[in-house]
């Protein structure tokens, strides 16, 4: 199956932590949404959000992969609550394509979240990661962050960060 990754996930060493293999495909985007910190994540922090709006000049850019539809449960819990499961048409280079991804849960938005500097990180590194268009990359990186008070969690992702994945398939 398609996975249209829009947030961290767009990281490869971070997906890949999730699934038992990744297969990167390439740069999607979804058209009629907006990229939004907005979902509340289990750390109280923001997290990334694809928000419908309908209007064709707005764009969330993306990382399109493969994975095996069969062995998710570990990005599902992940993901968790705050995300329902959907299938879109995503653009890529050479057509639409229909992928899954998530959506966050009307209840779980708000607007005044902020998103942790290595979350944002993570979303920014995916992008150029992936090839992302430097306009898009430089939105991302200005978007504000704040400093996560559980330093165990921070040094943990800012290892991911670094990490080197080995269950990716090219």
């Amino acid at each position: 199956m398609f996975y249209f990754a829009y947030g961290s996930n767009m990281l490869i060493a971070r997906l890949a932590e999730r699934v038992p293999s990744v297969r990167p495909v390439g740069r999607a985007w979804l058209t009629g949404h907006q990229l939004h910190f907005h979902l509340n994540g289990s750390d109280e922090s923001g997290k990334c959000n694809v928000l419908h709006t309908g209007d064709a000049d707005d764009v969330v850019h993306g990382a399109l992969y493969e994975l095996d539809a069969a062995r998710l449960d570990r990005l599902h819990a992940a993901e968790g609550a705050p995300y329902a499961f959907v299938e879109l048409d995503v653009g890529t280079p050479t057509g639409a394509v229909r992928a899954a991804t998530y959506r966050g849960r009307p209840e779980y938005l708000d607007d005044a979240l902020v998103p942790f500097d290595w979350y944002r990180d993570f979303v920014t590194f995916g992008a150029r990661e992936h090839g992302l268009p430097a306009d898009y990359v430089a939105r991302l990186e200005a978007v504000p962050t704040w400093h996560d008070p559980d330093t165990d969690r921070a040094a943990h992702n800012r290892r991911i960060l670094r990490h080197q994945a080995t269950n990716v398939i090219v």
